[in-house]
């Protein structure tokens, strides 16, 4: 299947001598962010455009372009990606012995479009990443405190580290479609295999330093894949069968103690596909929680090893994004502040602009200002009245949950740590969790469109703005690209804040914008069912 890369062309106006506020017109945004100097350049641009409707004649009814009935494999018609970064970091990390910095990322990133690359479905990567520590390649996994028997209990059918045929395994590819790279602190990833009907996105905010962010980003998603690929089932998962069904929405969020109960509405048949499909999701979540966990694990052994040398490593964390589409299944993962959000409306999947699309956040915000999240971080250590300092986590950090920050889980970390760094009073660790938030959704007729975002877009625009806004703009804009888009309104409206021009607060040097925005990262993923009947999507 032929893959079409999409390049976005915007008309630009005669230049004004300063950019007016919110108002300002949306070709001028893009006119003022491609004339800025190497300061305002976006790190990362990249667009997706599924091939699957392209040469099918529209036909317009009610004012409505209509798509003729298409059987897909996937839910998803085309995705863009922008970050812009604000913070001042160092290159790449020297962590395991260098590998991740000098030759994992450099072959995974694409800032500017997506790729073509072989998927990697034995862990050719990590074979050489784990050799530095010297660890079993069976266990993915880094550390050797960690057993090697990782997989052996888990509820899964297990084949050989041998890849996988396209019919077998979850994340089957015989090659995949990468874009990503870094923008100060932020990491972001997109993977997706159009003909086999699944995406992969990922953002790691990272935080203290991009080291936990270019880990993750180097070696999550292989991780993940191989997990997933040695998986097999003896029958395809009710779910799977059911994927191509226009029809069957909803989610839910999922915990290790999950069970499920017939509800009175439903009958015994449609109770066993619930809890079939319900099963199968729950399976794939618990997959990710391991994975991460063990990640973690991996991770904090390797700054055990360097931070005599580097103990700056100890406060080295990241926020975590996971975002898998796999047939019309959406599932999500969240460790911090991002946040994914569906756009949906309550009609026959047309949108127009009569209509407002309701926004609707798939992510929990793991943060001290989310009472749910700051009562139990407080019942978790009774004895310590210092828990939350300042409105943080003993006074240093914001999120309750959050991938590396060993000084604030490890108590021999935190003495790595001289003088006013180390957290005083490390009585009852670890004070940040890994534990994460986990949603299935299956995607149904009335969802537009999924955004997904680093906590500095959100510093500027609520759920309800951001959808609005991305709304709007591809109803008039059917070519263009969304998350560009939303990254011109930010630095407008920050801009506007600080009551510079969009170009004077662009040319300010990463580190000193830190003052007006943070790293900003956004995915948006335009969504598509069997019929389409969006002009959003359709005949692009």
């Amino acid at each position: 299947m032929r893959v079409k890369k999409t390049g976005f062309v915007f008309d630009r106006p005669k230049p004004a001598f300063r950019a007016p506020s919110l108002s300002v017109a949306l070709s001028w945004i893009y006119w003022s962010i491609n004339m800025l100097g190497p300061e305002g350049e976006l790190k990362i641009s990249f667009g997706y455009q599924c091939n699957s409707d392209r040469g099918i004649p529209c036909k317009v009814s009610n004012g409505h372009k209509d798509l003729p009935e298409i059987r897909r494999t996937g839910s998803f018609t085309c995705l863009s990606g922008a970050a812009l970064s604000a913070n001042a970091t160092l290159a790449n990390t020297n962590i395991c012995n260098g590998v991740i910095g000098e030759e994992i990322l450099p072959s995974l990133d694409s800032p500017k479009s997506f790729r073509k690359i072989p998927s990697s479905s034995s862990l050719p990567k990590l074979d050489i990443l784990s050799s530095s520590v010297h660890s079993s390649l069976l266990s993915l996994s880094c550390s050797p405190s960690t057993p090697s028997n990782m997989l052996d209990d888990d509820p899964f059918t297990l084949k050989s580290m041998s890849a996988p045929s396209r019919s077998e395994g979850f994340l089957n590819a015989m090659e995949v479609q990468v874009a990503g790279g870094a923008a100060g602190e932020d990491r972001v990833q997109a993977v997706c295999s159009e003909e086999n009907g699944w995406l992969f996105c990922a953002i790691y905010d990272g935080f203290n330093g991009r080291d936990a962010a270019d880990f993750l980003a180097g070696t999550l998603y292989d991780t993940i894949a191989s997990y997933f690929n040695m998986l097999y089932w003896d029958s395809e998962p009710d779910s799977i069968k059911a994927s191509n069904n226009v029809g069957m929405g909803g989610s839910f969020q999922y915990n290790l103690d999950d069970s499920l109960i017939l509800q009175e509405h439903q009958s015994p048949s449609t109770f066993k596909s619930e809890a079939s499909r319900k099963s199968f999701s729950h399976t794939v979540l618990d997959g990710l929680q391991h994975i991460l966990s063990q990640a973690e694990n991996d991770f904090l052994y390797m700054v055990e090893q360097e931070m005599e040398e580097r103990p700056d490593l100890v406060s080295v964390g990241s926020c975590v994004l996971l975002v898998l589409l796999h047939g019309n299944d959406l599932y999500t993962l969240n460790l911090g502040d991002s946040r994914a959000v569906l756009a949906t409306c309550n009609t026959d999947g047309r949108m127009n602009g009569n209509e407002r699309l309701k926004a609707i956040q798939l992510t929990d915000s793991h943060t001290v200002d989310n009472e749910t999240e700051r009562v139990q971080l407080l019942a978790n250590h009774p004895d310590d009245p210092k828990t939350i300092v300042a409105g943080k986590v003993k006074g240093k950090l914001k999120v309750t949950r959050a991938f590396g920050v060993g000084y604030l889980k490890k108590k021999n970390l935190n003495d790595a740590l001289m003088g006013i760094l180390r957290v005083r009073d490390l009585s009852s660790p670890p004070y940040i969790s890994i534990d994460p938030s986990l949603n299935a959704h299956k995607i149904s007729n009335s969802d537009q469109f999924v955004m997904v975002g680093s906590d500095g877009l959100f510093d500027f625009f609520s759920n309800d703005e951001a959808v609005r806004l991305v709304e709007s703009y591809i109803l008039n804009n059917p070519f263009g690209d969304p998350a560009k888009f939303l990254i011109g309104q930010l630095v407008a409206r920050a801009a506007d804040s600080a009551g510079f021009s969009m170009e004077e607060l662009m040319n300010v040097p990463d580190g000193r914008r830190r003052k007006y925005h943070d790293d900003v990262t956004v995915i948006v993923i335009i969504l598509g069912m069997n019929q389409r009947t969006s002009k959003a999507s359709t005949c692009i």
